[in-house]
C-alpha cells in the first residue's frame, strides 16, 4: 500500500485535468449513483426484446500471482483470477443490448456504463492499470464522490430480468474476469477456491453465455485481443479502449460479425 499513497497526489492531479471521453455523444449512457434507478427502469423495458447482452468490465489491474504447484495451466489461470478478483473492486460495467439479428435499439441508448465507487486512497490497484485509465479519461474523483454502491446495483440487477434467465444470452470477450467480478458482487462473497465451483455459480446466474475469445479459436487467422479482432473484421469503436461501455458495444458487434462470417449466422 506504500506505493499507492506515495503516488496519490500525482494521480489525483492528473485525474482532475482529464475529461471523460465516454459521453452521451458516443451513444453510451453514463450511470452514477444519482441515476441508477431510472436507468434500470429503462433497461427492464428493453430486455424482453433485446436478449443478447454484451458485457465488459473495467477493473484496477492485477496485483497478485499465486505460488505453489498447479495441476494444469487452466488451474493456475483460475487461481490468478480468483486471488485478484477477491482483492480488488470492480470499477465499471458496460452493457450493450442487441436483438437476435444483432440490431441495437433505435431512438434510444443501447449501451450503459455503470461507474462504481472507487477510492484511490483506500482501494487496492496496480499502478500500470491506473495510468492507462487516467490516459483514457477516467475521472477517479467522480468515482469516489458519486460512484455506485455495489449493494444498490445488485439489488436492481437481480430484479432486472437479466440474470437467472435461460432466454437471456450473454456475450463477453475472455469472460472469466468479467463474470468473476459480477459473481463476486452478486453473491457478496469471494470467488470459490476451485474453478468447478466457479462455473457452477456462473451457470446458475448466467445460464447462457458466449466467450468471443473461445469462438476465435475456431476461426482461421483471427487474433487474440478484442481490438485486434475488431480491426480484422473492419469494425470500429466509438469510445475509449479502457472503458467498459465502449468495449461492451464493440464485443457485441464482433460477436455478431463472427457469427455471420464464420458460423453462417447460427
Amino acid at each position: 500500500m506504500a506505493q499507492i499513497h506515495s503516488n496519490m497526489s500525482n494521480v489525483l492531479q492528473r485525474n482532475n485535468n482529464i475529461d471523460n471521453v465516454e459521453n452521451e455523444l458516443c451513444e453510451i449512457k453514463q450511470v452514477w449513483s444519482h441515476n441508477l434507478e431510472a436507468e434500470f427502469r429503462t433497461i427492464r423495458n428493453l430486455v424482453p426484446n433485446f436478449r443478447f447482452i454484451a458485457m465488459e468490465t473495467t477493473f484496477p489491474g492485477f496485483v497478485a500471482r499465486p505460488i505453489g504447484e498447479f495441476r494444469s495451466t487452466s488451474e493456475y489461470k483460475y487461481q490468478v483470477l480468483q486471488c485478484n478478483v477477491n482483492l480488488l473492486k470492480i470499477m465499471q460495467l458496460g452493457l450493450t443490448f442487441f436483438d437476435e439479428n444483432g440490431e441495437k435499439p433505435t431512438g434510444q441508448y443501447s449501451t450503459w456504463q455503470f461507474n462504481f465507487k472507487f477510492d484511490l486512497c483506500k482501494d487496492m490497484y496496480a499502478q500500470d492499470a491506473i495510468d492507462l485509465l487516467l490516459e483514457s479519461g477516467v475521472k477517479f474523483s467522480k468515482h469516489n464522490e458519486i460512484g455506485i454502491d455495489v449493494d444498490d446495483f445488485v439489488e436492481l440487477f437481480i430484479s432486472s430480468g437479466m440474470v437467472l434467465c435461460d432466454n437471456v444470452q450473454w456475450i463477453s470477450f475472455d469472460c472469466s474476469s468479467n463474470f468473476g467480478y459480477l459473481l463476486k458482487i452478486i453473491t457478496a462473497t469471494n470467488l470459490p477456491h476451485e474453478d468447478e465451483h466457479f462455473f457452477e455459480l456462473l451457470r446458475i446466474y448466467f445460464p447462457t453465455f458466449y466467450d468471443i475469445k473461445h469462438l476465435t479459436l475456431s476461426c482461421k487467422n483471427l487474433k487474440q485481443s478484442l481490438r485486434e479482432v475488431a480491426e480484422q473484421l473492419h469494425l470500429t469503436s466509438s469510445g475509449a479502449q479502457c472503458h467498459a461501455g465502449s468495449n461492451s458495444s464493440l464485443a457485441g458487434s464482433v460477436f455478431f460479425k463472427i457469427r455471420e462470417e464464420f458460423f453462417d449466422g447460427d
